[in-house]
């Protein structure tokens, strides 16, 4: 993956806030339901199972697998344009949950559905780190 500095960073309120409070201490976190188990993510204040507003940060093994991915060819952003082409898989992690984020070293014609995947994190700004995917192996 080519250098992401100039890339607009991910907003930082609510919720969110914590998601990526984590992400800077190379700490991949979901929300889980304290009441029936379910972890969620994206973050929000209530379980989509039970509607429970009871809920912790609880931490992910950081694997998983691709469910589906495009490759951009054609960023939307010029500052996307010098990492062109990029490739966004669609994890389903071992929690559960499914998540976005770019996958590095992996070129576009070697993704697989079903391809193992873990989490690596990117340290963008002295306070801004997010995390990333690479095939695990």
């Amino acid at each position: 993956m080519k250098k992401t500095s100039g890339w607009p960073l991910p907003a930082r309120m609510g919720l969110a806030a914590e998601f990526y409070q984590f992400c800077k201490l190379h700490e991949l976190r979901f929300q889980r339901c304290t009441d029936c188990g379910t972890w969620r993510h994206l973050p929000r204040p209530i379980c989509g199972s039970c509607g429970s507003f009871n809920y912790q940060w609880a931490r992910s093994s950081g694997k998983g697998k691709v469910y589906s991915w495009i490759t951009v060819a054609q960023p939307m952003l010029p500052a996307f344009s010098a990492a062109a082409p990029y490739t966004v898989p669609l994890v389903d992690m071992d929690e559960g949950v499914r998540m976005v984020a770019l996958i590095e070293d992996t070129p576009p014609e070697s993704m697989r559905i079903g391809m193992p995947v873990e989490v690596v994190f990117d340290d963008m700004t002295p306070e801004i780190t997010v995390p990333r995917f690479r095939r695990a192996g």
